[in-house]
């Protein structure tokens, strides 16, 4: 870590700025407990029920959603994240040497907005947890009034960890990971004595169409960190294990997701209605004993701020590649701003809280694969990231390409956004193209972004790399960005 964020419970100053070698000495098992963070939400309990419901899919069908989606969304997790070990800086920061300064500002906006969705439902998805503990231990029931003080509390803790940093952020996921553990545990003992296993095994098999379709649906959460994995693997030094990086990014997502989407397949077999309840928390209160629900909610509450947090983290790193000339931590007020609006209208007028959330995920993985599509085939033949080209906004960059603009990874990045958007569905948005053939039926739309995309970017012309090699000994010189767009 560096010192700025090496210290415990010290504020990180770094922004933009590549990370010097010499500090450069995290663990690539330091990631374990950070992508275990980044799950622990008990949205994924409501998406396991969606399967059994929504989706009509049997236990054994459950169980290889709940094997896929981590294995695909954070294998690609991981695979992102090697760029941060090899350039050091932010993911978004490292995207300016794919599209160009300027032509970095389309998919950094569409994923910037994008975060204050995920960050919103997040949001959303904490204060309902702390109604219905108030609800289960004091009889407190929800009025507007309570929905906006639960609310503004979830807001301000997040901002206040995503504040600090990332060491705050992995050390509070380093616990966070234990008590979590401990607590699924008894979950998982009390269903195993509870739960008709007869009627959860009886059910018929859904649709195979279906079941990849759960896939996508689950695997766009972890979609949506893929532009964010360079940032904690930053500080990792250029000698770290790629494959580690990959297989403690998929280790640590697994080792929640699955439990959580199969004890959400099992609740819903006895209770169907979870799937499309209005609040997605209250449902614990009433299957589970008031001494596993309180503290299961408590640690769930704490897992949905880190996951806010890290979300934050990222966003504040974001906004500094959009121009906003503003240290990371400001930056990160922006998003706990919108996401407290926000949360407010979803919480106070929605009728059907997982029919937007489902709406949203489609969306989501969309927007987020166009650039995954583009950065990921540019990884194949990058050999290094010039952090001066890197920085620097104006036209002296060798970053700076046409105008600003790289015409290859601009024109793939829209191409594979446009395509992904044709075939894929849901309660927003459907596109032209997205029934009566197997990519529509089959919920391929983000993989169709993906491919376009990045094949697309391979086969065009790209611009010349003009930069050299970066040298170990001139890290510590580096300067922090001072120009903006």
């Amino acid at each position: 870590m560096s010192k700025t964020a090496s210290s415990e419970g010290a504020l990180e100053t770094r922004g933009l700025e590549p990370v010097p070698d010499s500090e450069r000495t995290a663990r690539t098992r330091d990631l374990f407990p950070t992508w275990v963070g980044a799950n622990i939400s008990v949205l994924l309990l409501t998406m396991g029920a969606s399967l059994v419901v929504a989706y009509e899919l049997n236990f054994w069908q459950a169980l290889v959603v709940a094997i896929a989606a981590p294995i695909v969304s954070y294998g690609l997790v991981g695979l992102i994240g090697i760029a941060g070990k090899r350039g050091g800086a932010p993911g978004m920061a490292l995207s300016r040497a794919v599209f160009g300064q300027r032509g970095n500002l389309l998919p950094g906006s569409l994923i910037w907005i994008a975060r204050w969705g995920w960050e919103t439902i997040n949001a959303v998805t904490g204060a309902y947890a702390v109604l219905t503990i108030l609800s289960i231990l004091f009889d407190i029931k929800k009025n507007n009034v309570l929905v906006i003080v639960t609310l503004l509390a979830f807001v301000v803790a997040t901002f206040v960890i995503s504040g600090l940093g990332i060491n705050a952020v992995q050390k509070c996921n380093k616990y966070a990971t234990y008590l979590f553990g401990l607590f699924s545990v008894l979950v998982l003992v009390y269903l195993i004595v509870d739960t008709d296993w007869s009627a959860v095994f009886g059910r018929p098999a859904g649709q195979t169409s279906l079941m990849v379709a759960g896939i996508g649906m689950i695997a766009a959460g972890g979609v949506s960190w893929i532009p964010s994995s360079p940032d904690f693997t930053r500080y990792l030094p250029r000698t770290a294990s790629s494959r580690g990086i990959v297989g403690t990014s998929i280790g640590g997502a697994g080792i929640v997701v699955l439990p959580m989407v199969l004890m959400g397949a099992v609740m819903a077999v006895s209770t169907p209605d979870l799937a499309s309840a209005a609040d997605p928390v209250s449902f614990l209160g009433e299957l589970l004993p008031t001494w596993i629900a309180v503290p299961y909610l408590l640690i769930s509450l704490v897992g949905m701020l880190l996951i806010n947090a890290m979300s934050m983290y990222s966003a504040g790193f974001t906004a500094q590649t959009l121009g906003f000339k503003i240290p990371r931590h400001w930056a990160v007020s922006v998003n706990a701003v919108i996401s407290l609006v926000f949360g407010g209208v979803l919480m106070l007028v929605a009728t059907s809280f997982m029919g937007s959330f489902i709406a949203f995920l489609s969306l989501l993985a969309v927007a987020f694969s166009a650039w995954v599509g583009v950065f990921g085939a540019d990884m194949f033949t990058r050999k290094h990231y010039d952090a001066t080209a890197m920085l620097d906004t104006t036209r002296t960059s060798a970053y700076w390409y046409k105008g600003g603009f790289s015409p290859a990874a601009v024109a793939s990045w829209a191409a594979g956004l446009a395509a992904g958007l044709l075939f894929t569905s849901s309660d927003w948005f459907s596109g032209p193209l997205a029934g009566n053939n197997f990519i529509g039926e089959y919920g391929l739309g983000w993989i169709v972004t993906i491919v376009v995309s990045g094949l697309l970017y391979l086969a065009l012309p790209k611009p010349v790399d003009t930069t050299t090699a970066p040298d170990a000994a001139d890290d510590a010189s580096r300067k922090p960005e001072t120009m903006a767009i």
